[in-house]
């Protein structure tokens, strides 16, 4: 199966790294796009199966341009490429609807093996950072949480608050109002002592609750 495919990169380095790693393989570039506008005009014109999508670019950042094209072309799919595992852009990437996240200078085969994956739904391999971060989301109460007087929703919202996503963050992964939100926060805030949101997620982080 032949897999077309969109580079998008505000570096022609990764172009031509990405390109000779996937010669002569089943996957197709069918273009390159240097910034987020220029990838979403490019996407809706080719329709590609697939897109490399740089987290960090100038002008319409990685995160933005991935909730753009998922918004004008719903059936692509996006996998990230960044130079760091950080876990807020992996945590906001999964809200934005992309279908893996990878850290740049990976091999050949697991490049190849990630985007086959997606293009047939199969899902990251659960040793990914993706699927860490997905689960850590989802997950409610567990062992180290029962010394804490806190429900299941607010131990949901505390991790995102330790992975540094904002409120209309939490509200579109948890598919709650930002008014809950809020209302959750405060009353984590309230229970664990804590003056703001920073304080109370370097807590969680600190307790390894995150």
């Amino acid at each position: 199966m032949s897999i077309s495919v969109v580079i998008v990169d505000d570096h022609e380095l990764i172009h031509n790294g990405i390109e000779s790693m996937l010669a002569e393989t089943n996957a197709e570039i069918v273009g390159h796009a240097y910034d987020g506008t220029d990838a979403v005009r490019l996407c809706q014109s080719l329709n590609p199966d697939l897109v490399l999508l740089d987290v960090r670019m100038p002008g319409l950042s990685g995160i933005d341009t991935l909730a753009e094209l998922k918004q004008q072309c719903p059936d692509v799919c996006v996998i990230m490429l960044s130079t760091y595992a950080n876990p807020t852009y992996v945590a906001r990437s999964i809200i934005r609807g992309a279908s893996d996240y990878l850290i740049k200078g990976t091999d050949r085969a697991e490049l190849l093996s990630v985007m086959s994956r997606a293009v047939l739904k199969q899902g990251p391999p659960e040793s990914s950072i993706y699927k860490r971060i997905h689960h850590l989301m989802s997950r409610r109460k567990d062992k180290q949480m029962t010394s804490f007087k806190l429900t299941n929703r607010e131990v949901q919202v505390l991790r995102h608050l330790g992975l540094g996503l904002s409120n209309a963050e939490i509200s579109d992964s948890l598919g709650i109002s930002i008014e809950t939100v809020k209302e959750h926060v405060q009353n984590i805030l309230r229970k664990t002592n804590a003056s703001d949101r920073t304080q109370v997620a370097v807590w969680a982080v600190r307790e390894q609750l995150i």
